[in-house]
C-alpha cells in the first residue's frame, strides 16, 4: 500500500468521517461521558461550593473551670463555632478533625493545633484574638472590608473552563485511542491496508471527528455554565475556538499516537491512563498549579491540558485576546505537530 497521495479527495474524509460519526452515535455511554459527566461534576462542584457566607472555624473547648467564660468569649466571634469537650477525649477529638484548635482555659489558656492541618494557623489567629478582645482589647483601627464575590472570581468560574479542557482532553485520548486499538482488535484496520488510502487520510479522520465534535462540547459545556452559574464567556469566541481546538488536535494527536502500535485492549488502556492521570492530578482541573513547589511548575505548564486550562480561563474568565495566550497556544501547537507526526511514522495497520 502507498501512503501517496498526501491530500485526500473530500469523499474520503467524508466517508471515514460519517463513520466515526455512526460509531460515535451508537454508544450511549460515550454520550454520557462526553456530555453528562461534565454536567454532573459542575452541578455537584458548583452547589458544594456555592456561595453561603463565611465558613465558621470549629473549636474545642476543655471542660473544667472557667469553660463556660471561656467558651462565651470564643463564641462572640462570628467566625468561630464552639464545641465542649472533656479532657480525656480532646486529643482524640482533635485527631479526628472535629476542630482545629483545641482551648484549655487557664491564666494564660492553652491552644492546641496541628500545624500542618490546612487553617489550623489561621485558626488560632481567631481564637487568640477573640479572647483577647474578651479581656478587654481595644482595636486601634477598625479598617473598612470589602466583599467581593462577582461573577468571575467564584470557584465555579474557575472550574467550568477546567471541566471543558479535561473533557477534550478525555475525549482526545480516550475516543480518538480507544476506537483506533477497537479497530485493530476488529481486523478491520487489517482490511482498511488493502484499499489505496494513505496514513494521513485515515489518522486525519479521527481527528476531524474530534474537532467537529469538540466545537459541540465546548458550546454546550459554556452555554450550561452560563445558564445554570452564570459563567460569562468575557473574551471573544474566536479566542475560545482557537485554544479549545489546539488543544482538541493536541489531545488528538496523543491519542493517535498511543494507539498507533497497541494490539490490545489492555495495553492501550495502560497507556492512555498513564498519559490522562497525571494531567487529571497536576494541571490544574480543579485547584491552582500554583499550589505545587516552585520546581514543579515549569513541567505542569508544559503539560498540554495545563496550557488549555490556562489558555481557556485567560479568555473566558479575563477576556484575553490570542496575542495574550499566544504562550498557550504556542505549547499547543507543539504537542499537536509532534504527536502527529510521530503517530504517522509509527502507525501500522494490522
Amino acid at each position: 500500500m502507498s501512503d501517496t497521495p498526501l491530500v485526500a479527495p473530500p469523499s474520503q474524509f467524508g466517508q471515514l468521517y460519517l463513520a466515526r460519526l455512526r460509531d460515535f452515535l451508537r454508544e450511549p455511554g460515550v454520550l454520557f461521558w462526553v456530555f453528562g459527566f461534565p454536567v454532573l461534576l459542575a452541578v455537584a462542584l458548583g452547589l458544594a461550593f456555592r456561595e453561603q457566607g463565611p465558613e465558621r472555624v470549629p473549636v474545642l473547648v476543655v471542660e473544667g473551670a472557667d469553660a463556660d467564660a471561656t467558651a462565651a468569649a470564643v463564641g462572640a466571634s462570628p467566625l468561630l463555632v464552639v464545641r465542649r469537650v472533656a479532657a480525656a477525649g480532646a486529643a482524640d477529638a482533635l485527631r479526628r478533625g472535629e476542630g482545629l484548635v483545641v482551648v484549655t482555659p487557664g491564666a494564660p489558656p492553652t491552644l492546641a493545633h496541628d500545624p500542618s492541618r490546612p487553617g489550623a494557623s489561621v485558626a488560632v489567629a481567631l481564637v487568640t484574638d477573640a479572647l483577647e478582645r474578651a479581656a478587654g482589647r481595644r482595636d486601634t483601627i477598625a479598617p473598612r472590608v470589602e466583599r467581593t464575590d462577582a461573577p468571575g472570581r467564584r470557584y465555579i468560574d474557575f472550574l467550568a473552563p477546567g471541566l471543558v479542557g479535561m473533557t477534550l482532553m478525555g475525549g482526545g485520548i480516550w475516543g480518538v485511542g480507544y476506537a483506533l486499538v477497537s479497530m485493530r482488535v476488529r481486523k478491520l484496520l487489517k482490511r482498511l491496508a488493502a484499499t489505496p488510502m494513505s496514513r494521513w487520510t485515515f489518522l486525519g479522520s479521527f481527528l476531524l471527528h474530534r474537532v467537529v465534535l469538540a466545537a459541540v462540547e465546548i458550546a454546550f459545556l459554556l452555554a450550561f455554565a452560563w445558564l445554570a452559574f452564570g459563567v460569562a464567556v468575557t473574551g471573544s469566541w474566536l479566542a475560545v475556538a482557537v485554544v479549545g481546538l489546539l488543544g482538541t488536535l493536541a489531545f488528538g494527536g496523543l491519542g493517535l499516537l498511543i494507539a498507533s502500535r497497541a494490539r490490545n485492549m489492555e495495553t492501550a488502556s495502560g497507556l492512555m491512563n498513564l498519559a490522562s492521570l497525571p494531567m487529571w492530578l497536576l494541571s490544574g482541573v480543579f485547584f491552582s498549579t500554583g499550589n505545587f513547589p516552585g520546581w514543579m511548575r515549569p513541567v505542569v505548564k508544559a503539560l498540554p491540558l495545563t496550557a488549555l486550562n490556562d489558555g481557556l480561563r485567560a479568555v473566558v474568565l479575563d477576556g484575553a485576546g490570542l496575542a495574550s495566550v499566544g504562550v498557550e497556544v504556542g505549547i499547543l501547537a507543539a504537542w499537536t505537530a509532534v504527536t502527529f507526526t510521530l503517530a504517522l511514522r509509527w502507525f501500522r495497520w494490522v
